[in-house]
């Protein structure tokens, strides 16, 4: 995942002296645009282990302003436990920021500010990026002196998925090889008309080049869910899960090579009063093909909680079949969905 800082940008010497040639992008130019609405995000809370003295732990993001309101996105791993949080303008301005929601199952969250004259900066429409369009990431990266830093690339690629142990599993997302560091959660990926096309969320340590972006399509919903209900309400079944690949499949023995392995199954939940146990692979839902986690998260968090739906199983080798009323998320576990 990814990290933090503060500081006054010292952006430079007039972006009018050099325009970009047609075709080419306008660094310059729109980082003057997209940057004063870039904020570096610090938190504080109290880590308290069994036995010893409770410990106070800062963590460091960025965020962007979407609301001339100050309302804020940033990603919900930055804020996650936090008990204070102190928001930083690039013009040096410093704000005591409050949590109005987050939802970790996209890695997002809403932070409030109360202000004047802030600036903001614009989500993308709906059109999707292009591969090898050309993006910049800003944020506030390894706790460097002096502003936001600003960094260019292209989308790599597009519909991505991240999966990692213990962690919600984060859907179309946008890979960028525009450097991004532990600091840069939060903050704007941006396109060359100064629209912020996702939200900088995670990036692979042990490769060169790969970074992730939350797509804006999907900052614009859940924000303005957030901004209204401080929440995301989901159907889940309550289960842990992974998603069935070939390597997956062959390393657990499994007769299928594509679904949704149930690796969990919450006492007491949907999925434990409908007969779903431990080893089982979740291959259909009401008719409709399973390949991996985000097929099944698709087709649930479409329904509403107390819906029934119709699941096809492979159990050992052979199908089983069996329905399960949904339940709200808000209801289960936080790691079963």
């Amino acid at each position: 995942m990814i990290g933090r800082i503060s500081g006054v940008l010292a952006f430079a010497v007039a972006a009018s002296a050099w325009a970009a040639p047609p075709g080419l992008m306008d660094v310059p130019a729109i980082a003057a645009k997209v940057l004063p609405a870039v904020v570096s995000i610090t938190t504080r809370h109290t880590h308290r282990e069994p036995s010893e003295a409770p410990v106070l732990r800062r963590g460091l993001g960025s965020g962007v302003i979407i609301d001339r309101r100050g309302y804020i996105v940033t990603n919900h791993h930055v804020i996650d436990d936090a008990e204070q949080i102190k928001v930083t303008l690039p013009d040096e301005r410093v704000f005591t920021g409050r949590l109005v929601g987050s939802d970790p199952v996209t890695d997002l969250a809403i932070v409030k500010i109360q202000g004047t004259k802030l600036p903001i900066a614009s989500l993308g429409d709906s059109r999707a990026p292009r591969v090898g369009e050309p993006v910049i990431a800003i944020g506030n990266p390894l706790w460097i002196e002096g502003g936001p830093s600003v960094t260019a690339g292209v989308v790599s690629g597009l519909e991505r998925i991240l999966e990692q142990t213990g962690l919600p599993m984060l859907h179309h997302l946008i890979q960028t090889d525009a450097a991004i560091n532990e600091g840069n959660s939060g903050g704007p990926l941006v396109n060359r008309a100064g629209l912020v096309i996702g939200i900088n969320t995670a990036l692979i340590p042990s490769a060169h080049g790969i970074g992730f972006a939350i797509p804006a399509s999907t900052v614009s919903a859940v924000s303005r869910e957030l901004i209204a209900r401080g929440r995301i309400v989901r159907t889940a079944l309550g289960i842990v899960a992974v998603s069935v690949t070939p390597p997956v499949a062959f390393a657990n023995d499994l007769k299928t090579e594509r679904g949704v392995l149930v690796t969990e199954v919450q006492p007491g939940s949907s999925a434990d009063l409908a007969g779903i146990r431990v080893g089982d692979v979740i291959t259909a839902l009401d008719g409709r093909a399973i390949r991996n986690l985000h097929d099944y998260h698709a087709h649930l968090w479409r329904r509403r909680p107390g819906d029934v739906v119709d699941l096809q199983l492979d159990r050992d080798g052979g199908r089983v079949t069996t329905s399960a009323a949904l339940a709200s998320d808000a209801e289960l576990a936080p790691a079963v969905r």
